[in-house]
């Protein structure tokens, strides 16, 4: 560091990029998906994960057939070889369509599940906000 120029301040040293970046690099590795191409995925044997936290759920609604994950929970309960795995996730073949509530937090989640494998993963652009602007079914609970 020069005189003057103090640890974390003015530097940029380690500075990463930005999260707009981020999401603009993961989601240019892999297809994302509109709600009417969701529905028409979970009507041809696709897993809906929803990973809302539970006030948006209790909020909003669910997605009927939706499997509810909590993001923190999303790759034990998505491993197909793991110990903790959902009953659905028998494949890395499995197509699953991860569902947040406005389609961010939802893309970096695809990138971890296609690090396990699960290379038929992809998200909903603009989450289950989108899903239910389409007129698509939602459940209150």
């Amino acid at each position: 560091m020069g005189p003057g120029t103090e640890a974390g301040v003015g530097a940029e040293v380690g500075a990463g990029i930005g999260i707009d970046e981020l999401l603009e690099q993961v989601r240019a590795g892999y297809v994302r998906v509109g709600p009417q191409e969701a529905s028409a995925a979970a009507a041809d044997g696709a897993l809906l994960v929803d990973i809302r936290y539970a006030e948006l759920r209790e909020r909003d609604g669910l997605i009927p057939g939706a499997l509810v994950v909590e993001r923190n929970e999303l790759e034990w309960r998505l491993d197909p070889r793991g110990s903790h795995r959902a009953p659905q996730a028998v494949s890395h073949d499995l197509r699953i369509v991860v569902i947040c509530n406005e389609g961010y937090a939802s893309s970096l989640a695809v990138v971890s599940l296609r690090q396990l494998g699960l290379h038929r993963a992809t998200d909903l652009i603009g989450g289950f906000q989108a899903w239910r602007a389409a007129g698509l079914p939602v459940v209150e609970l």
